[in-house]
């Protein structure tokens, strides 16, 4: 009788890694998640983890989780649901279990299901599975501890770092599971660990030990094959949406020829940017870690007006506090770029979860009217492209542009194919150029930009601040010309509408019975929800907003030929009340998510059905 494993094709697969925060799921997640995109499957992960720094080991709130998405077509989401949890712990089965597809598979350690760890996981019995109900589920049970220190006990580490490498012993059985060579993280683990050569030896050891364990088990489970997607050819790398932010900075500033300066302060979950964009010293790059939100954005501005292409990054509450010195930038009229990952609040709130409740922070929350260019990236590739976008309207608009993106897409990742600077569009910084006509409010007609002169340029000396202008620079207290400044800083804005692209709709072009409509990060739940319903016949479209201020100059034209419009944000309705006081002949409608975590496809379908069955009311 043979002893090889069933071998099952599948288009793709969600796979959910889980543990205590010093299990090292964040980790385990991503290496598996570049050894799937190098065999040539699209990805999307979608890694979940508490605030704390160190969460109390072994209860629920201490679970780390980390989910890929991958298969052998287009991924656009991390999965609703997971077909397989990987589980260090008793919490971790229990924090998850609502994000385990039924009939799924759950491997866990044995060895962690003890008494005290039940109990602290708040378990009120020590059969966990049959608590929870979770009998339609696959449950592989391995002693990874145990193996774990069989596998080492020639190495002669005390216990704490032998149990470090556990998660090795998962990664190593779930490759096997998934027919995942080991090549990637074997170079991974060699280079990580380069002056650790016993931390080396030890981790490949473990790791292989898992994907051995795996063969041994195969009267257990069958071995499944993802095969390779179809892609364009061209050379890719798997990136987390902060990196492509900051790549899109850096090529934006190569592009126009500017030096770069970013100022900031180091703030969850947008520290990476300044780290990535901290590191390119190679690149001519000038980075400044700031005592406080307020010297971010001020040191910025500093920059910018000293002819650096400049730029900070933050969060939601840094966002607020760098408020003061956006109304500056907006009033001066200098190109910067304020780059806020959104994060749950209001005030610390969920640092580590997802949410879009910045956007009227983003549109309104200075004192003034002080009207400046909003735009959002839709996924954690096309984050390298808005942010390129964001540069190049601050530059040649000269206006600061607020560049929103969250948690969701900072922290997920996804193949991206790199781009030619050459093949980028070009970026034509709006320069002074002339000493006899040059004055400081002096505009272009065409965008109503003003000219950019900064220190070191001969003739072109000239007073800026925070004090109202007149167009030739000089401090001006009259109401007529307050009230004129004003009109054309906003009408400048507007005019931004001429150089971004028209809304564009998947779906019926021509109109129909219900629209969805949503912005920024949701983009691949609200298209996989669409695409699902589409394929069953259901009449419904998708509209997606990247730019904000301004809109798109169709907007009105496309929304307006859809029976039901459906508003879809991770807030309490934001982008629908904008879009409310812009368009009001249209009626919306509004779906929304307060809980840290993103949309489901399930979610969204489930709402659109309600309301083409017209059981809700507008």
């Amino acid at each position: 009788m043979s002893t090889e494993a069933k071998i099952i094709e599948l288009d793709e697969v969600a796979i959910r890694f889980s543990g205590d925060s010093g299990d090292g799921m964040q980790l385990t997640g991503t290496l598996f998640s570049d050894a799937s995109a190098l065999h040539g499957n699209d990805i999307s992960t979608f890694p979940d983890f508490p605030s704390e720094i160190r969460a109390p080991q072994g209860t629920v709130g201490g679970v780390s989780g980390f989910q890929v998405h991958f298969g052998a077509n287009k991924i656009n989401t991390p999965g609703d649901l997971a077909q397989v949890l990987v589980a260090m712990n008793p919490a971790a089965i229990k924090a998850n279990e609502k994000f385990i597809r039924l009939q799924g598979t759950i491997i866990y350690d044995s060895d962690s299901f003890t008494e005290k760890n039940l109990k602290k996981a708040n378990f009120k019995t020590d059969e966990p599975f049959e608590e929870l109900n979770l009998h339609d589920y696959r449950k592989l049970p391995v002693p990874i501890s145990n193996l774990t220190k069989e596998s080492l006990k020639e190495f002669g580490l005390d216990n704490k770092s032998v149990l470090r490498s556990k998660n090795m012993f998962a990664l190593g059985l779930v490759c096997w599971m998934f027919n995942r060579p080991l090549d990637y993280i074997e170079n991974f683990i060699e280079k990580k660990f380069a002056k650790k050569p016993t931390v080396v030896k030890a981790n490949l050891k473990v790791l292989h030990d898992g994907f051995n364990y795996g063969m041994n088990m195969q009267h257990m489970t069958p071995r499944y094959v993802v095969n390779p997607a179809p892609i364009k050819k061209g050379t890719y790398r798997t990136v987390h949406g902060n990196q492509a932010t900051a790549w899109g900075i850096l090529a934006a500033a190569e592009k126009a020829k500017k030096p770069l300066f970013i100022g900031s302060y180091p703030i969850t979950p947008a520290t990476d940017i300044l780290q990535e964009l901290a590191a390119r010293k190679d690149l001519g790059v000038k980075s400044f870690q700031a005592e406080d939100e307020i010297a971010g954005i001020c040191t910025t501005i500093g920059a910018a007006f000293g002819g650096h292409f400049a730029v900070t990054s933050t969060s939601g509450p840094g966002l607020a506090l760098k408020s003061e010195g956006i109304g500056l930038a907006v009033i001066a009229e200098l190109p910067i770029v304020i780059i806020n990952v959104q994060r749950g609040g209001p005030s610390t709130g969920l640092p580590t979860k997802t949410e879009q409740s910045d956007l009227l922070q983003a549109l309104y929350g200075r004192n003034g009217e002080s009207p400046l260019a909003v735009i959002a990236a839709s996924s954690p590739s096309d984050s390298f492209y808005y942010a390129y976008m964001a540069s190049k309207i601050a530059m040649e608009r000269m206006t600061p542009v607020i560049l929103l993106t969250d948690g969701f897409l900072g922290n997920g990742s996804q193949p991206m194919r790199l781009p030619r600077i050459a093949d980028l569009p070009e970026i034509t910084p709006s320069h002074a150029h002339n000493t006899e006509t040059y004055q400081p409010y002096k505009r272009d007609e065409k965008t109503l930009a003003r000219e950019w002169a900064y220190p070191g340029m001969k003739g072109f000396e000239h007073r800026i601040g925070g004090l109202e202008k007149g167009e030739d620079g000089n401090v001006s207290h009259d109401p007529a010309n307050h009230q004129k400044m004003s009109d054309i800083r906003a009408e400048k804005v507007e005019r931004i509408a001429d150089m971004i692209p028209e809304l564009e709709v998947y779906g019926n072009k021509e109109g129909g019975e219900v629209l969805v409509v949503g912005w920024g990060g949701t983009h691949g739940h609200l298209l996989s929800s669409v695409r699902e319903l589409r394929a069953d016949n259901i009449d419904v479209s998708l509209a997606h907003f990247n730019y904000i201020q301004p809109l798109p100059r169709n907007t009105e034209e496309i929304l307006s030929r859809y029976k039901k419009v459906i508003v879809c944000e991770l807030n309490n309705g934001q982008f629908a009340l904008y879009l409310r006081n812009r368009l009001p002949h249209i009626s919306f409608m509004q779906m929304n998510k307060l809980e840290g975590l993103p949309f489901t496809t399930d979610e969204i379908k489930t709402r659109v059905l309600k309301e083409m069955e017209g059981t809700l009311s507008c």
